[in-house]
C-alpha cells in the first residue's frame, strides 16, 4: 500500500531545516497517565510470510522483488538512503541486532557470539565477541578495525564525511581491540541505552576508512560484503540490482541462486505481476482486490473459471454489448460486430490476466509504522495549543482507522503511542493525556482561545453603522434608502439574466477545483458568500424590499446561518490549509483527509484542501512547513529514545535567528519533552528508560502536534510457490531462508523471468 511517509532511517539526520516553532506547553495533569507495566491489550498482528522449514525450500532459482526505484546510494548512512537501500543492504551486510517479530532487537548469532555491557562505572563499556567464522567476501575476518573506521566516520568530528546521522556514535570515547581482533571493547563518554543500534549495518573499513570511499565509493557498488548474498551488478537504465549467493558465507546457505531487485512504479505493479516480471511486490488495496477477484475467477485454486470465460465481464459491459448487437441498421450492425470483437479481445486479455494473477497470494499484516495527522504549530491559529487540542478531540480516530483497515480484514485499533506500536516492549496507551473525543469540550477550548460562532463577522474595529468616523470619511453621499433603490433598479435586470448562468459556472468550477488544486470546505454552503452566488437571500426577495435596505450606510446584510456557524475571531474565519498528496497511490490518505475535513466542518472549522504531487508533497510542503494540516507516516523503531528525539524535540535557535527543527515538522515541542528523552537515552536500566519514554509520550499527546490515527496496512503480493517471504511486520527478513517450494526453471536472473 502506498503512503507518503518518512523513512525512519532518516530520523537521525542533521538539524538543518530552519523554521519557527511554538513556545513551551505546560501540562498540569499527567499523574496516572502512565504505569510501570505494559498495556495488557498490546498485541502485535502476526507476520504473514508462508513459513516453511529450510528442507521444504528448493535449492536454486531466481526471485524478482519489486522496489520503487534503484537506490541512489548503497550507503545507509547518507541522507538520500531510502527503503530500497535498507532492503538491499539487509542481504549484503552485517546487522548485529535485527528486530524480531515483536519489534525488539535480538542478537544475530551469524555475526556475534555475545555482546553486553561489562562495566557501568566509571564509564559504560560494551564488549562484543564476534563469530569466529565471520568474514568479508574478500576473506578478511570481520574485526575491530571495521568498528573503529565506522565510529570515526560517523562520530561527527570530521565534517569531510557526508553522513546524515551520528546519534550514539558521538558518545563513544574509544574503541579497543580485546584479546584479539574478534573482541571489540567500546567505551562510552556518556551512558547510552541504545548501544545495540550501533554498527548496523556494519560496513567494511574499505568503505568507512576515508571520506572519498564513504561519500562516493559506496553509492553505486559494494565490492566487499558479508551477508548470505553478494552484489553482482547495479543497472540503473534497466532498473535492476542483482545479488547472487556469497560463496564465503559461513551461515545457512541461501536457498536462492540469485535475488533481483527490480524497479517497478507502484501504479504499474498489477501489470508486472500479471506479466510475470516480478514475484514479490508491495501493493495497494486495488491490486490486492484484483488478486482476490482472480482467485475467485479461477475457482480459488487455479482451476478454470466457474462460469465460463465471460465471468469477468461487468453487467454494464454486457448490456452495452447486447444493445449494440441489436442495431436496426447496417451501421449499427457493423458497430455491433466491432463491439463484439472488442469484447472477445477484452475477455481474452482479462482471462489471461486473471490466470496470471491467480498464481499470487496477498500476504497481509500491519506495517511497523503509523499514519498521523500533523498540526503545524509554527504560526497562525495552530500556534495556540488550545486550538490543536480542540482539533485532536474532534477527531474520531476509530472511524478513521476503520475506514483504512476494516475493508482489508485487519485490526483497526488506533495507536496509543508515538514511540512504540502494539506488541512492542513497553507499549502503553498514553492518549489519555489528551483526552477522548469530545466535540463539546473541543468547542469550549476553541471559545477559550477566542474562536466563536459568527466571530468571522465581527471585528474589534468600530464598525457601528452611521458612526461619525464613517460620515467624515464618506463625505456628502445620497441617503442610504435612495442609494439602495437606485442600485436595485440598475442591478435587478442583470442579476435576473445572469443568475442561472453564474450558478452553473460556479458548480463546474467547484467540481474542477475539488478534483485537483485547492478548494475550501465550510465556506461553500448554499447561501454563503464564497459559494459564488449573488449574496441575495430568500428574505431579500420578499415584498416590501430588502430587510435593512433603509439602514445607514455600513450596515451589513444579515448573514446566512451557515456563515454564522463558522468559527472566527476579530472578523477572521478559522480556516486551515490541509495539504494532501494527489498521486494514484495516495487514495487512502485522501479518503482519510475527507473524513477529517467533515469532522472539523461539524464544529465550524473551515478547511482549505490543497492537493499536490506526491514527489513534492514531503519536500516542498511538510519539511518546509508550507501547511497547517497534513498526513504522513513514521516507521516504528526498536530505539525510540534515540530515533524519537529529533522528531519531537523543541526546535533550536540558529545563528541567523531562525530555528532548526531537525525532524520535528510540526514545530511543536517543549524543554520537558527534551529532558525526558535525554534521561531515557542515558538510562541503562531498560524498565526505567521505558518509563521515561512513556512520560515523554504523554506530553507529546498533550501538546497535540502529532495525532496518530492508524497503523499502516502491509499488503504484499507473493507467488504462491514462495516461502518465508511476504508481510514481515516488525521482523527483518531472513534472506537465506527465502525460496520456492518447487524449483523454478533456470533463466537469466535479470531478464524478469523465472
Amino acid at each position: 500500500m502506498s503512503h507518503v511517509g518518512v523513512p525512519r532511517g532518516t530520523a537521525r539526520k542533521r538539524r538543518s531545516v530552519a523554521l519557527l516553532a511554538t513556545g513551551v506547553l505546560t501540562i498540569p495533569v499527567l499523574a496516572g497517565c502512565t504505569s510501570d507495566g505494559e498495556d495488557p491489550t498490546s498485541v502485535a498482528v502476526p507476520q504473514d510470510i508462508a513459513p516453511a522449514s529450510r528442507d521444504r525450500v528448493a535449492d536454486g532459482s531466481t526471485l524478482n522483488w519489486a522496489i520503487d526505484a534503484v537506490p541512489s546510494t548503497l550507503n545507509a548512512f547518507q541522507a538520500d538512503a531510502d527503503g530500497a537501500t535498507t532492503r538491499i543492504t539487509g542481504a549484503l551486510l552485517p546487522s548485529l541486532f535485527p528486530m524480531d517479530a515483536k519489534g525488539e532487537p535480538r542478537l544475530n548469532p551469524d555475526y556475534l557470539e555475545s555482546a553486553k555491557v561489562i562495566e557501568r562505572e566509571p564509564k559504560q563499556v560494551v564488549l562484543y565477541k564476534l563469530n569466529q567464522q565471520a568474514v568479508w567476501s574478500d576473506g578478511r575476518e570481520i574485526g575491530a578495525p571495521d568498528f573503529v573506521a565506522q565510529w570515526r566516520a560517523l562520530s561527527g568530528k570530521d565534517s569531510a564525511f557526508w553522513t546524515a546521522r551520528n546519534a550514539g556514535y558521538e558518545r563513544i570515547e574509544k574503541i579497543e581491540r580485546g584479546k584479539d581482533d574478534l573482541q571489540v571493547r567500546v567505551t562510552f563518554s556518556k551512558p547510552y541505552a541504545d548501544w545495540r543500534s550501533l554498527f548496523s549495518p556494519l560496513y567494511p573499513k574499505e568503505v568507512t576508512g576515508s571520506p572519498g570511499t564513504f561519500n562516493d565509493g559506496a553509492r553505486t557498488t559494494l565490492r566487499n560484503t558479508a551477508g548470505p548474498f553478494r552484489l553482482r551488478s547495479v543497472n540503473k537504465p534497466k532498473g535492476t540490482v542483482v545479488l547472487d549467493r556469497n560463496p564465503r558465507w559461513w551461515g545457512d546457505e541461501a536457498r536462492l541462486d540469485s535475488l533481483v531487485f527490480r524497479a517497478v512504479e507502484p501504479g504499474k505493479r498489477t501489470d508486472a505481476l500479471a506479466e510475470g516480471t516480478v514475484d514479490v511486490a508491495d501493493i495497494d488495496p486495488a491490486t490486492a482486490n484484483s488478486i482476490a477477484l482472480a482467485a475467485r475467477y479461477r475457482g480459488g485454486n487455479g482451476g478454470p473459471p466457474a462460469h465460463g470465460p465471460g465471468a469477468g465481464i461487468t453487467p454494464a459491459a454486457a448490456l452495452r454489448s447486447w444493445a449494440l448487437a441489436h442495431g436496426s441498421d447496417e451501421e449499427a450492425a457493423e458497430t455491433a460486430r466491432a463491439a463484439r470483437e472488442e469484447t472477445r479481445e477484452a475477455v481474452a486479455v482479462y482471462a489471461a490476466e486473471q490466470k496470471s494473477l491467480s498464481g499470487f497470494a496477498v500476504r497481509k499484516s500491519l506495517e511497523p509504522s503509523y499514519t498521523q495527522l500533523a498540526l503545524n504549530g509554527e504560526s497562525g491559529p495552530l500556534s495556540d495549543d488550545r486550538v490543536r487540542r480542540a482539533i485532536a478531540r474532534t477527531l474520531d480516530r476509530q472511524e478513521l482507522a476503520d475506514a483504512v483497515l476494516k475493508p482489508l480484514g485487519l485490526p483497526a485499533k488506533p495507536p496509543g503511542s508515538h514511540l512504540a506500536l502494539a506488541g512492542q516492549p513497553g507499549y502503553k496507551d498514553g492518549s489519555g493525556a489528551l483526552g477522548e473525543r469530545d466535540t463539546k469540550e473541543a468547542q469550549a477550548l476553541l471559545a477559550d482561545a477566542g474562536w466563536t460562532p459568527g466571530g468571522a463577522l465581527r471585528s474589534t474595529r468600530d464598525t457601528k453603522a452611521g458612526s461619525e468616523a464613517e460620515k467624515k470619511d464618506e463625505g456628502e453621499k445620497p441617503a442610504a434608502g435612495e442609494k439602495a433603490a437606485d442600485e436595485d433598479k440598475d442591478e435587478k435586470a442583470g442579476k435576473a439574466g445572469k443568475k442561472d448562468e453564474k450558478a452553473e459556472d460556479t458548480e463546474k468550477d467547484d467540481k474542477a477545483s475539488r478534483e485537483e488544486g485547492e478548494y475550501t470546505v465550510g465556506d461553500d454552503k448554499p447561501g454563503s458568500r464564497s459559494s459564488g452566488g449573488s449574496g441575495v437571500t430568500a428574505q431579500d426577495k420578499q415584498p416590501g424590499g430588502v430587510a435593512g435596505a433603509y439602514a445607514p450606510v455600513g450596515t451589513a446584510a444579515p448573514a446566512p446561518a451557515a456563515v454564522k456557524s463558522r468559527l472566527g475571531k476579530d472578523g477572521k474565519p478559522l480556516s486551515l490549509r490541509f495539504v494532501l498528496p494527489s498521486g494514484p497511490g495516495s487514495q487512502s490518505l485522501r479518503t482519510v483527509g475527507e473524513k477529517i475535513v467533515a469532522m472539523l466542518d461539524s464544529i465550524g472549522i473551515s478547511t482549505q484542501v490543497t492537493k499536490v504531487a506526491d514527489d513534492s508533497y514531503f519536500k516542498d510542503h511538510i519539511a518546509s512547513g508550507d501547511y497547517d494540516l497534513a498526513l504522513y507516516s513514521w516507521p516504528a523503531t526498536a530505539y525510540p529514545a534515540t530515533d524519537g528525539r529529533p522528531i519531537f524535540a523543541k526546535p533550536e535557535p540558529a545563528t541567523d535567528g531562525s530555528l532548526l527543527v531537525a525532524q520535528n515538522y510540526t514545530r511543536v515541542g517543549s524543554d520537558h519533552i527534551d529532558q525526558l528523552f535525554d534521561r531515557a537515552v542515558a538510562e541503562l536500566d531498560a524498565d526505567a528508560s521505558r518509563d521515561l519514554l512513556k512520560q515523554a509520550d504523554a506530553r507529546i499527546w498533550a501538546a497535540a502536534g502529532s495525532i496518530p490515527l492508524y497503523q499502516r496496512p502491509q499488503l504484499v503480493a507473493v507467488d504462491k510457490k514462495l516461502a518465508n517471504i511476504g508481510a514481515f511486520g516488525f521482523a527483518a527478513p531472513r534472506y537465506q531462508d527465502i525460496g520456492f517450494t518447487a524449483r523454478q526453471a533456470a533463466g537469466p536472473p535479470a531478464n524478469g523471468k523465472k
